[in-house]
């Protein structure tokens, strides 16, 4: 075979690999370009987007009118229940006890001038018999005495004779008359102190009481020194409370002329529950302030504590050392609105919507502050919106809407939105 037979298959398959290297080449770069083209025209064929105006949405929110009226204001303050008359109670005489009351145990109740305990009255009871018989036989020397003074009187105006005064009183027996007569009202005084210690051998409550302790028993020796027991009375209680003095000017105290005190209520609502009160009225202001905090010092007095009259049977029963809560119904502002405390933001500021559905952030005056109320003289208007919604971020022209004022299909479709 020739060589030019020998090179001819050769130099055809060198070319055939040159075209198929061009092609795998080339045809990645046909590959882009023709998809950039088909991009290029399908963003300006396609649909335009149309940009929307940014909206705020209206925030929703509740709203209450506001009031003005006559508002009377409330002082609330703690306190604790104290017995107004506490005694403990000594003998007058010495002597042994022979007789207790079984009542006379802590929490017993006894009625005035009722028997407590006995002391041995057997001494008593013997003197007096001595002094009234000692008191007889004074009587009788007075009487015999009177009888001389009128012997002597005869015998004096027989004589005719004229003496001095004092000579005709000594004639007349007058110093023997007198002696007589001091003599029977000293032994009649003495008979008196028998008598009445004698009566004081039996202890008796000195008011409607209430037993506290009891320090004695039967056989027990007792002298003045010696402590019986120890009463409260239960005709009323007191309840001694601490009050800033700032709140002073609400209230009344009754120590004003002929004013009485102002009416108040009373609290426990872990013994009595929520709704149940006690009612009673102040009746003092003491004179000095706690040196701690500088609070001044009120007194109230609740009749009847243990509610063991047929008026208050249902009220309930107060007992002695409770902490309880004192509401004082204190003096009335003519025009005034109540607003909830935890409505007021900043100290001083209330959250109005205004006719135009913004948030008018407004300044007002308060006039009083209570415990879940306070009382607004000015800054806002009878009839104006109060917005009772907690705004997160609260800001001045904000646009509102009423909750109420949302239909259900509306709510319904905000919340498909997407």
């Amino acid at each position: 075979m020739c060589p030019d037979q020998l090179q001819q298959p050769h130099s055809d398959s060198s070319g055939q690999n040159r075209r198929a290297a061009l092609l795998r080449l080339l045809l990645p770069i046909v590959v882009v370009i023709v998809s950039a083209a088909v991009a290029a025209w399908m963003m300006q064929s396609g649909p335009k987007a149309k940009p929307r105006p940014k909206t705020r949405n209206a925030v929703l929110v509740d709203v209450q009118p506001i009031e003005f009226g006559p508002q009377t204001t409330t002082v609330s303050i703690m306190g604790t229940v104290k017995p107004k008359r506490e005694v403990a109670l000594k003998p007058q005489v010495s002597g042994e006890i022979v007789k207790i009351s079984d009542k006379l145990i802590p929490g017993g109740r006894f009625a005035r001038d009722e028997e407590l305990l006995t002391i041995d009255p057997s001494d008593y009871q013997l003197a007096a018999k001595q002094l009234a018989s000692e008191v007889a036989r004074v009587e009788a020397d007075l009487q015999m005495e009177l009888g001389r003074q009128r012997v002597a009187q005869k015998e004096y105006e027989l004589l005719g004779e004229t003496v001095s005064s004092e000579e005709q009183a000594l004639i007349l027996r007058a110093p023997q008359l007198e002696s007589s007569r001091a003599v029977l009202e000293g032994t009649r005084a003495r008979l008196e102190q028998a008598q009445l210690n004698l009566g004081r051998t039996t202890v008796k409550a000195p008011f409607n009481a209430m037993v506290m302790s009891r320090e004695i028993n039967l056989g027990t020796r007792v002298s003045s020194s010696t402590p019986l027991a120890t009463l409260v009375g239960i005709d009323s209680y007191w309840i001694e409370a601490p009050i800033p003095t700032s709140q002073l000017k609400w209230i009344s105290t009754g120590q004003q002329g002929d004013a009485t005190g102002s009416p108040v209520r009373i609290y426990d609502t872990a013994a009595w529950g929520q709704d149940s009160y006690r009612s009673g009225q102040l009746v003092s202001l003491t004179a000095m302030v706690e040196e701690n905090g500088r609070m001044a010092k009120l007194l109230a007095e609740v009749p009847d504590p243990l509610a063991l009259q047929s008026s208050s049977a249902k009220r309930p029963k107060l007992l002695l050392g409770s902490y309880v809560r004192v509401e004082i119904i204190g003096k009335t502002l003519p025009h005034a609105a109540e607003v909830k405390r935890d409505l007021i933001h900043d100290g001083d500021r209330l959250w109005i919507m205004d006719d135009q559905g913004h948030l008018d952030i407004r300044p007002i005056e308060i006039a009083f502050r209570g415990q879940d109320h306070v009382l607004v003289t000015s800054g806002i208007s009878d009839g104006e919106r109060l917005i009772t919604t907690n705004l997160p971020s609260p800001v001045q022209g904000m646009t509102l809407r009423l909750k109420e004022a949302e239909s259900p299909e509306s709510i319904d479709t905000e919340k498909t939105k997407p």
